[in-house]
Formats: structure tokens, C-alpha cells, sequence
């Protein structure tokens, strides 16, 4: 079974300024706008302890404040080095202009 998780309103969410979402349960998340479509992926770098909403937002790309590895954000690949394993990415839904995820239940 799953359950919708509100992380937060789409307004909050500008082109080019990831936002951070910190909820109990959950791993810390990124929320991107690229281009008027709304993102989510994890937000710890796979590569250091680095949470990426620190780091430069790049179109579709964003930037480790730490070494300058990056990741694509609509689906997570690493892009640059030293980067090499992925970033969780999740479905997004916006529903109640709030952008939403789903959590599977007991796996959280």
C-alpha cells in the first residue's frame, strides 16, 4: 500500500533553487524546477555527506556544493565525476497545488 506525502506548496519551488524537505521518516528529499516541471530526488550526494540543495542548479543538473560532481535531476544519473552512483528519484504529484510524493507504508 502507499500513502501521499505533501512536501510542499509548488509556489515555493522557483526555477533554478531547489528546495530542501527535512520530514520525519523520510530521507532528506530535493524538490526541483526545471523549466516549470517539478523534480524530487534524494538529497544527500552519493558520492560525500553533502545535502545538494547546497549546491548549483544548472538547467537539469545539479552540482555537489562539495567536490563538483552533478547529477541529472529528472532521473537521478550521475553526469560528472566524481559522482558515479545515481540519486534516488521519486514520481511526483501535484495535487492541491502542493508537490506530493508516495510513500510505501512500513518502508519508510
Amino acid at each position: 500500500m502507499t500513502s501521499k506525502v505533501r512536501l510542499c506548496p509548488v509556489a515555493d519551488v522557483k526555477d533554478g533553487e531547489p528546495v530542501g524537505v527535512f520530514l520525519e521518516q523520510l530521507p532528506a528529499l530535493a524538490v526541483y524546477n526545471v523549466d516549470g516541471d517539478i523534480f524530487v530526488t534524494d538529497n544527500m550526494c552519493t558520492h560525500g555527506n553533502a545535502m545538494l540543495t547546497d549546491g548549483y542548479q544548472d538547467g537539469g543538473i545539479i552540482e555537489c556544493p562539495f567536490h563538483g560532481g552533478s547529477f541529472d535531476i529528472a532521473t537521478g544519473a550521475a553526469k560528472a565525476f566524481p559522482c558515479q552512483v545515481a540519486i534516488k528519484t521519486y514520481p511526483v504529484r501535484i495535487e492541491d497545488e502542493w508537490v506530493c510524493i508516495d510513500q510505501l507504508e512500513g518502508l519508510a
